[in-house]
């Protein structure tokens, strides 16, 4: 059984996720640690619990979510991986890091990428990758079938969806995402957002002002 853990880093308040299960293997998704301190907690989370850190994820590579992703490679040796048509955004992350007053000193590159239909593994767990694009080109949704969750990144939130106002943003593309991949979803399938708390798609069906 996923057993998940929240952190919220960075002053973009991002929820970085730690999934993990029996076996004490975990991945990390969305490293999005800032600073000294953030790492320390994901660094003591980890050693508390003796997981193993063997995966580190991206739902999509706008600056925020990817603040981390050297200090996993630092120190774990885990490579990001993301969907490949994310990897626009790395071509000016440190210019863009350093407008909103983070300094990226390096961006590692991708251990390998993830695509539509692949299965995220490890330990005894999986989590099947749903392709989502409209609020950034590489996005994608990370939903467990068995257990009724979905980490949607920064496409849906609670009584809310991801901007489409950035390089790549579509909202017709977006909508479409949203009730093609999220919506045939259970109702009772919680959501794990990018930001704010979680939320059900039976939920956001009913109530959320911006699907049309």
């Amino acid at each position: 059984m996923i057993t998940i853990k929240k952190f919220v880093f960075n002053g973009f308040l991002v929820n970085t996720y730690i999934l993990f299960d029996e076996t004490r293997e975990a991945i990390i998704v969305d490293a999005a640690c800032a600073d000294t301190r953030e790492e320390r907690q994901l660094v003591d989370f980890l050693e508390a619990n003796s997981l193993k850190l063997v995966r580190n994820i991206n739902t999509h590579c706008h600056i925020d979510h990817i603040l981390g992703n050297a200090f996993i490679e630092d120190h774990y040796g885990l490579r990001p991986e993301y969907h490949p048509a994310s990897e626009s955004f790395l071509l000016r992350a440190k210019e863009i890091g350093d407008a909103y007053g983070f300094r990226i000193d390096r961006i590692p590159e991708a251990g390998s990428f993830i695509n539509d239909g692949e299965k995220i593994t490890w330990g005894q767990s999986e989590l099947n990758v749903l392709y989502t694009p409209g609020h950034a080109d590489g996005s994608c949704c990370l939903y467990s079938q068995k257990q009724g969750f979905v980490l949607s990144g920064d496409v849906l939130f609670r009584d809310s969806i991801g901007r489409t106002d950035f390089p790549t943003g579509d909202f017709d593309l977006l909508m479409e995402s949203i009730r093609e991949r999220l919506f045939t979803l259970p109702d009772n399938t919680i959501v794990y957002s990018g930001h704010g708390p979680e939320t059900e798609i039976g939920y956001e069906k009913r109530n959320n002002p911006f699907i049309r």
